[in-house]
């Protein structure tokens, strides 16, 4: 897979989902970067805290909830991504709607059992 993904919210708490969701992506063979608080660093895979200008972001993952979004809108938006993943708590109708209008797949799902069922 060569889907490069961009985990949003990453934690370097082993019992955080973001945290799962690195490993198994790592696991998985797809190139991930990651972005949360705090810097840090899960499967070797460096978690940055700051906006950093990644290229090739096919997908970003969410891992924060809609208050916590709005910030990050015009950084996403500046990625082009082809597509944004909604984790269960991170759904947001307006930036699903902001998303579409510039293009970029919204899927509301759970990437940890997309990863599973092979349809990442």
């Amino acid at each position: 897979m060569d889907k490069k993904t961009l985990v949003l919210g990453a934690s370097t708490n082993p019992a955080r989902y973001a945290n799962i969701a690195i490993n198994r992506l790592v696991r998985n063979n797809v190139p991930t970067v990651a972005i949360g608080l705090r810097k840090g660093e899960v499967a070797g895979v460096k978690i940055e805290n700051e906006k950093l200008p990644f290229e090739d972001v096919h997908t970003v993952t969410l891992y924060l909830g809609p208050s916590r979004q709005p910030e990050y809108y015009d950084y996403i938006l500046s990625l082009h991504p082809e597509r944004v993943i909604f984790n269960p708590g991170t759904e947001n109708p307006e930036f699903y709607k902001l998303l579409q209008e510039n293009g970029i797949e919204v899927e509301v799902a759970c990437t940890l059992i997309l990863l599973s069922t092979k349809q990442y």
